[in-house]
């Protein structure tokens, strides 16, 4: 016979006790002041300025080749070859995501150091410097300042991909993780719509205003700088890394608004206890611990799927789309625009409907919605020539190709590489999946250029086909983590990876089971 939940009556108590088992049961986690302030300020400080960086050199692009033409022709009496010209600019555009790259690789040796918001505290250097560098690049009349900058501010970007995602992750109550970890994505989104905005011609995407324009991106940084510090330090870091209870315990009751957190804070030392002799797993152990196989791999496919899936192509190929529609050249920035901002709703969509639909399916539906999109344009981008109204079809599936991109394969995957691993796996995890988005991401922007010479819009049907690998892996192999502890993830994946979840006292953290089809099934979690 099931014993009831007797609910204590104290404002300030956050929790139930099970007669039965005599184990605390946390209510659920709210939106207060400080969970609030500290998400907008850390996504602001940090996310905004990921997504800014994308796309601020795209608008005033003609002034900055103007500008490294005539600094060359200063210095050496005669024009810069179109060859090398091209070559600069392809260096300024590359270099931000190969230093995306490299602060991925930095992201395990500073949070297992500096903690997460330390990390965010610090890394406001790769963005402070370089805008200053690039501000006054005009001034110091160097082209070679801005290529430089770029590959720092990259760097600041490959930190902040990942730890704010880990930071959210780890100060939200778990029925609002989905939502919050949406918040860096939103920020992104906010950030690539002010740069189109911000570059509109009659505003800063001219010959006099692109300085300040690149030169805006330390703005953010500098309130981060100031503002972050007042807010808490992962209450889980704090506690499994740095054995501070009392630090965790303040933290979790600024976060919480109540004072009773021990819930939460058993939970914790729970997931503590399960792990306490796997210590910080490096890359190379990460890789290795056949416990954690199939969450790499998941994490691995998803940021693959997200970067490989087109979207960079899309938004390559928009401007000719919408100039083949009958746009005017002169209006096709404000229609960039509009793009951009059907970008920033449906996150914000998503932002909202996420802790209610799960992770899962906002991933298979996204996916899904991508590579139809994909199959339709090829289609309408092939017969526009000879259809009058076939181009007006190319821009809806523009549209449709971001909405789906926005609602699940954008903010998912940094969602969902948050809930996969615990906290000793959890840095070295976003590590390999900030390398794999970076690198995915540096590889079509290197070889799209190629492959629209070569296959035209045929070339979305790649980009279709990677859609759909995409979706049928997570169908066959990624689980619903809504509303789960980390530790009740692992035991979800522990069966794939056929080993045994242990938690009691005297039990091995983790135990890697022999192989055999008798008890290959068999997940404990006492």
């Amino acid at each position: 016979m099931l014993s009831l939940l007797k609910v204590t009556t104290s404002p300030n108590t956050a929790m139930a006790v099970n007669e039965e088992w005599g184990k605390p049961v946390e209510r659920k986690g709210r939106l207060t002041t400080v969970l609030i302030l500290a998400t907008l300020i850390s996504a602001f400080g940090s996310s905004f300025q990921y997504g800014y960086n994308v796309a601020v050199i795209n608008s005033p692009a003609p002034f900055m080749q103007q500008f490294y033409n005539t600094t060359y022709l200063e210095r050496y009496g005669q024009p810069m070859e179109e060859n090398f010209l091209t070559l600069l600019w392809s260096l300024s555009v590359s270099m931000y995501p190969l230093g995306g790259f490299f602060g991925s690789l930095m992201v395990a040796p500073l949070v297992n150091n500096f903690g997460r918001k330390g990390t965010l505290l610090f890394n406001n250097i790769f963005s402070i410097v370089p805008a200053v560098m690039m501000g006054v690049s005009e001034i110091a009349k160097s082209y070679e300042i801005i290529i430089v900058s770029r590959f720092i501010v990259g760097i600041c970007a490959g930190l902040s991909s990942n730890v704010v995602p880990m930071y959210l992750g780890e100060l939200s109550p778990k029925n609002l993780r989905g939502a919050l970890g949406i918040i860096p994505q939103l920020f992104i989104t906010i950030g690539i719509l002010s740069a189109q905005v911000l570059g509109i011609r009659n505003i800063l995407g001219n010959s006099t205003g692109w300085t300040l324009m690149l030169g805006l991106t330390g703005i953010p940084a500098v309130i981060e700088l100031v503002l972050l510090p007042f807010f808490p330090e992962s209450p889980r870091y704090m506690l499994i890394q740095r054995r501070d209870e009392e630090t965790a315990r303040k933290a979790l009751q600024r976060l919480r608004g109540w004072d009773d957190v021990d819930a939460e804070l058993s939970e914790m030392h729970l997931e503590d206890q399960s792990e306490r002799a796997e210590g910080h797993l490096s890359v190379l152990s990460l890789l290795s611990q056949r416990s954690l196989r199939w969450q790499l791999v998941s994490i691995i496919v998803m940021n693959m799927g997200q970067q490989l899936s087109g979207v960079n192509a899309i938004y390559y190929y928009a401007d000719s789309i919408y100039a083949t529609a009958g746009v005017k050249q002169n209006d096709i920035q404000y229609v960039t625009v509009g793009t951009g901002a059907v970008n920033v709703f449906m996150t914000i969509a998503a932002v909202f409907i996420v802790e209610a639909t799960g992770r899962r399916i906002l991933l298979l539906c996204g996916f899904g919605i991508c590579c139809g999109a994909c199959v339709l344009l090829t289609v309408a981008l092939s017969i526009q020539e000879t259809v009058t109204w076939m181009p007006y079809i190319s821009i809806t599936c523009v549209i449709i190709y971001v909405i789906g991109h926005a609602i699940g394969p954008s903010p998912i995957p940094y969602v969902v590489t948050t809930e996969m691993f615990r906290q000793s796996a959890r840095p070295a995890a976003f590590m390999v999946a900030g390398s794999v988005h970076w690198l995915s991401n540096f590889t079509v922007g290197l070889i799209f250029p190629f492959l629209e010479r070569g296959l035209g819009p045929y070339s979305f049907i790649i980009f279709s086909v990677i859609c759909l690998l995409t979706l049928i892996y997570i169908w066959l192999v990624v689980p619903e983590t809504k509303n789960k502890t980390f530790l009740e993830i692992c035991q979800m994946f522990a069966k794939r990876n056929k080993v045994e979840i242990k938690t009691g006292d005297g039990d091995l953290p983790l135990k890697e089971r022999k192989e055999s089809r008798g008890d290959g099934d068999k997940v404990t979690a006492f």
